[in-house]
């Protein structure tokens, strides 16, 4: 049985408790000026990890970008979050388990369908913050003398079904710092 240990940089990264750390993928759609690969991909480099940039903006492209997962066998994978990514989450679940590839991913709703593990904002935090700025804009405070507003609460969320099934064990402290464990 492998165990599983998370490290917190931007994105939680999956690592498996070996002497040299394999690849980590990282699948996402690409950005016009790769500024969101280059700055994950020195993340990793800062705790000592190889990444794998995979991007897709189609089902076959992540179909492809599965399949080359498949061959080059990363030791996990983390999902990046957009519109495209996540109405493809079934998908990606699905092939993650299909591959036997331990995902993590930045949305609680991934983790809910059978994905491993989630880390990112709290959606219905974010929801309340909007309530909050559209009752303050309502009341006369015009929109551009209103701070900026950065998501607050993260939560962590564990499928341990999936774990189990991917022959992983999570530690007790990560088990322990979870918002949700999903039995």
């Amino acid at each position: 049985m492998r165990l599983l240990v998370v490290r917190s940089l931007g994105p939680l990264l999956a690592r498996d408790q070996q002497p040299a750390m394999p690849v980590i993928g990282l699948l996402n759609t690409a950005s016009p000026d790769g500024f969101t690969e280059r700055l994950r991909g020195f993340a990793a480099r800062a705790m000592g990890l190889q990444i794998q940039v995979l991007n897709a903006s189609t089902s076959r492209e992540i179909d492809a970008s599965f399949a080359t997962l498949a061959r080059e066998r990363p030791a996990a994978i983390f999902v990046g979050i957009d519109q495209f990514l996540s109405s493809r989450r079934a998908q990606l679940v699905n092939l993650a388990s299909r591959h036997a590839i331990p995902a993590t991913f930045a949305n609680r709703d991934f983790a809910e369908i059978g994905g491993l593990m989630s880390y990112g904002a709290n959606v219905a935090d974010a929801f309340r913050q909007i309530g909050v700025y559209t009752g303050r804009i309502l009341k006369g405070v015009k929109p551009a003398n209103l701070p900026v507003v950065q998501a607050s609460k993260f939560e962590l969320v564990i499928n341990a079904q999936t774990a189990r099934m991917l022959d992983l064990t999570v530690p007790p402290t990560l088990l322990a710092r979870a918002d949700e464990v999903i039995e």
